[in-house]
């Protein structure tokens, strides 16, 4: 499909948050499986530069984006899109793609690029550039649906697996916090989450953490800065002491503290999958109805509630008892 035209540069459009962008890890795996040699550009957010260093196998450059109409994830920068486009256009791209989304919003803007190829995913009512693109998958995993795009234009998937690479800062991070806590003795709790809507009770988590510390497990409390207000109400809600970390860590000394846990509770957010490459339980709640979309396709070891249509805490406690059991 992609035969009439050396593919030697490629430019990936997808300027989205964490989780997003480590679900679509192993479709970039098979990307560059596919095409060892060609330089393969990112364009996302602006904090997506340090997923570019920690992915140096499948990236080899990164353009921030600058916002658009439509897309909710940033501020827009209008003076700054004209000099990107004109950024991406002079780099005379191969292939094009846009993982962003369905494309009812960006399919114009990465037409724009200028690259030879431009594929992704499209809705019937929308705007289709070419026969490339692939009508966007409903009701189906995260992982799955950017793999179905591969494969749509001929590229095999190269495993379902997430992965999140951690080097020696990140260890040195993790050490600097000091903490006396033993692997697999701990149960890092993660009550942020990026929309407020996706945050469940501070209460609920408060007694998720007490029945670890119950069954003999440290409690560790992770989160940005943004999210101390919510460790502490936690922490004030509990029965038991916890560590609390919010704010005090980079994500590569929380990436470490997951990665040797025992057991991951969180709502749906990045840390999920971050847990989910590394095949740490975990129990996750969902409050965005789209858990068929975003839970990790290992279901056993990874446990997620749809809290918004099973809003039942008592289900919740029995799937942790099932994984600290």
């Amino acid at each position: 499909m992609l035969s009439a035209h050396p593919i030697q540069k490629i430019v990936v459009f997808r300027a989205l948050q964490l989780g997003d962008l480590l679900c679509s890890i192993p479709a970039f795996r098979a990307l560059r499986t596919t095409y060892p040699d060609a330089q393969i550009t990112l364009v996302g957010l602006p904090w997506a530069d340090s997923l570019v260093t920690r992915f140096p196998d499948y990236f080899d450059a990164f353009i921030a984006f600058p916002g658009y109409p439509g897309l909710p994830e940033q501020e827009i920068f209008p003076e700054k899109i004209t000099a990107f486009l004109q950024e991406i256009q002079q780099q005379k791209f191969d292939l094009a793609l846009q993982m962003q989304g369905n494309g009812s919003i960006v399919n114009p803007l990465v037409e724009l690029f200028g690259a030879f190829y431009t594929a992704g995913f499209y809705r019937e009512e929308d705007y289709r550039p070419s026969p490339l693109f692939l009508k966007y998958p409903e009701g189906i995993p995260e992982i799955q649906r950017h793999l179905l795009l591969m494969n749509h234009l001929g590229i095999p998937a190269v495993g379902t697996e997430l992965e999140f690479p951690l080097n020696s800062y990140d260890y040195d991070a993790f050490d600097q916090l000091n903490l006396q806590i033993i692997p697999q003795k701990y149960v890092c709790i993660h009550p942020g989450s990026r929309s407020v809507e996706r945050q469940w009770p501070t209460a609920y988590f408060a007694a998720l953490a007490d029945y670890c510390q119950e069954q003999g497990f440290d409690v560790v409390i992770t989160g940005t800065e943004d999210e101390a207000h919510l460790a502490e109400e936690v922490m004030q809600k509990m029965q038991h002491e916890a560590y609390n970390l919010t704010g005090k860590t980079t994500l590569g000394a929380v990436a470490v503290l997951i990665k040797h846990s025992f057991a991951l509770i969180s709502n749906c957010t990045g840390v999920s999958h971050i847990a989910a490459a590394y095949g740490t339980p975990s129990v996750v709640i969902s409050l965005h109805g789209e858990p068929e979309r975003w839970s990790p396709l290992d279901q056993m070891k990874h446990r997620t509630i749809d809290w918004s249509t099973t809003p039942n805490f008592n289900l919740v406690m029995e799937r942790l008892v099932e994984v600290v059991a």
